[in-house]
Order: C-alpha cells, then sequence, then structure tokens
C-alpha cells in the first residue's frame, strides 16, 4: 500500500452523554464513509455535565458544555468537537470557528409525559419539568397556571426524573428523543407557531482550530446549506441582543421555497410572566450576508417593541 496516501487520523472530542456519542458517532461516519478519513473518539466530561444542581444561566451558560472541548482543540488532543448547535455560544473564542452545520433534524420540541396526551391535557397547576428559560415563558404564555419545575440532567436522567412522578410532563428537544431511538416517549410536538425552537434547535455544528485549513476544507463537503443558513440567521437574532443562556429568547427560520422566514419571540428573564415580544420576517436568502441581514432585521423589530426593557443588564 502507498503510505502516502493514507489520510491522518482524526480525533472527535465529545462530552460523554448517550445523545452527544450518538452525535459523534453519527459525525465519525460520515468523516469515514463520504470524506474516507481515519476518525476515533476522545470522551469528554464536561463542568456543563458536572453542575446539575442550579440552572446554567446561574453558573455561566451552555458554553460550559463546549470549553473543555474546546481547550481539547487548543491543546491538539483533538482536531475536531461535534456540539448541538444550540449549545455553542454565539461568539466563539479567537482561533476557533464553525467548520460546517449538518442537516437538520426536527427542530421542534416536545411534550413528554406518562399520563397526559399534550399541554391542554394537563390539570391546573399541574408540575412541568425544563430548566430553559425560554420554555418558561412560552409554557406561561400557553398556560400561566402551570407550575415550572427546573429540570437538568442528561436525557436519560430527564426522563427517569419524569418516571419517578417528579412532574406530571416535561419538555425536550424533539431531535435529542429521536436520535436516541426514543420517539415513542414523545405524546405530543409543539407547533414551531406555539413554542419557538431555540436558535440551532436540531442541528449539529462542527468546531475546529481556525488554522485547520486543510481539514476545514474536507469539512466544508458536510455543509448542508439551507440548514447553514436558518440557523446563520437564527444565530444573529442572539447575537444582535446579546444572546445568552439568562435571556429567553427564541428563534427560528424555516424556508418556503426561496424565502427564509424568520419567527423571534422574547420573555422576560426575571418576570416569566410578562407578555412575550414576538415578531416575524422574511426575505429571500441565498448567502451567508443575506441571512445574517435577516437576523438583524429581527432582532430590530424586537427593539421596536420594547426589547430593551426585557434584556437584564450584562
Amino acid at each position: 500500500m502507498n503510505q502516502s496516501k493514507v489520510k491522518p487520523a482524526v480525533i472527535i472530542a465529545t462530552r460523554e452523554s448517550r445523545l452527544a456519542l450518538w452525535q459523534a458517532e453519527h459525525v465519525k461516519a460520515r468523516l469515514e464513509q463520504q470524506l474516507g478519513l481515519q476518525v476515533s473518539l476522545l470522551g469528554m466530561t464536561t463542568k456543563g455535565d458536572q453542575i446539575l444542581d442550579r440552572a446554567l444561566s446561574k453558573v455561566g451558560g451552555k458554553g460550559l458544555f463546549v470549553k473543555e472541548l474546546e481547550t481539547a482543540l487548543e491543546m491538539g488532543q483533538a482536531h475536531l468537537a461535534v456540539h448541538s448547535l444550540k449549545d455553542v455560544p454565539m461568539e466563539l473564542p479567537e482561533g476557533f470557528e464553525l467548520a460546517a452545520i449538518l442537516e437538520r433534524e426536527d427542530p421542534r420540541d416536545a411534550f413528554v409525559s406518562n399520563r397526559f396526551e399534550n399541554l391542554a391535557a394537563l390539570p391546573q397547576g399541574a408540575v412541568v419539568g425544563t430548566s430553559s428559560l425560554r420554555r418558561v415563558v412560552q409554557l406561561l404564555a400557553l398556560r400561566p397556571d402551570l407550575q415550572i419545575l427546573p429540570l437538568r440532567g442528561n436525557l436519560d436522567t430527564r426522563l427517569r426524573k419524569l418516571d419517578e412522578g417528579g412532574y406530571d410532563a416535561i419538555v425536550l428537544a424533539a431531535a435529542g428523543l429521536k436520535r436516541l431511538g426514543l420517539a415513542e416517549r414523545i405524546r405530543s410536538v409543539f407547533s414551531t407557531s406555539e413554542m419557538i425552537p431555540c436558535a440551532g434547535q436540531g442541528a449539529l455544528g462542527l468546531e475546529l482550530r481556525s488554522d485547520a485549513v486543510q481539514l476545514q476544507a474536507e469539512l466544508a463537503q458536510l455543509i448542508h446549506r439551507p440548514s447553514w443558513l436558518a440557523t446563520q440567521a437564527e444565530r444573529a437574532v442572539s447575537r444582535s441582543l446579546g444572546g445568552s443562556c439568562s435571556m429567553p429568547l427564541a428563534a427560528h427560520a424555516e424556508w418556503v421555497g426561496e424565502q427564509m422566514h424568520l419567527t423571534v419571540a422574547l420573555g422576560h428573564a426575571e418576570e416569566p410572566g410578562r407578555a412575550l415580544l414576538k415578531a416575524s420576517i422574511s426575505a429571500a436568502v441565498q448567502t451567508d450576508v443575506q441571512a445574517l441581514a435577516l437576523g438583524g432585521q429581527a432582532a430590530q423589530s424586537l427593539r421596536d417593541l420594547g426589547a430593551q426593557g426585557y434584556l437584564l443588564p450584562v
């Protein structure tokens, strides 16, 4: 065999939860089958996985799921990190970038319950579990009578807490349940108009060092362009408003032909019962610049509705 033709092995840094490992294995298979790369996984436990007794918004945000993986890239222990895009901060540290976004799985939120078929079927004052501020404000907009309690942990942990009777229902991302073969746990799925997803929900992002030029060029072949543009627009909304885990912001882009339809909503972090600010905007989008511009326009629409009064001081 001509050794010069053998491509160097690629190491993927990943969290060790069952869902994160599924996602990393999925990307590994794509790299091996489509790009002919040799791939191995480096499993890691992040601070986000370790701190389960407090809301992410209180301890540093979703970036806690990403930092250790970026350190592995920086130290040369790994070449690539696979993330749920919704967990990736809007501003990456200098020297890192997203090389690809794969085709998005179902971006919607799922209603999971052992006793009730949907949100409307819940009795007055029912207990619903979620630690997402975005979900909290939208649930209360739909059902102000609900008692919303925190729910942290990986997917299996959250389902176990439901099964142990701590909640009447919980809300989870449909994508994670489907990827792990747990779609039968979904009792109903929220439409994107009643529960707007967060930026990037259902999409996988591949992060690498900016100086990994050759690998970046190869990974570009995996980019799903419609998903890339849609999530670019969504993330631009959050970036424009200074979005973080402590901001109950929803942003979801859908395609209607060549038109991108972007719907956004903002709640108040400290007064979750306050009225939601909501806006929708559409435009023909073919380029990154157009996607980012649409996100910026949607953010401005929220400002025009009074978003400044909802945003907490940094």
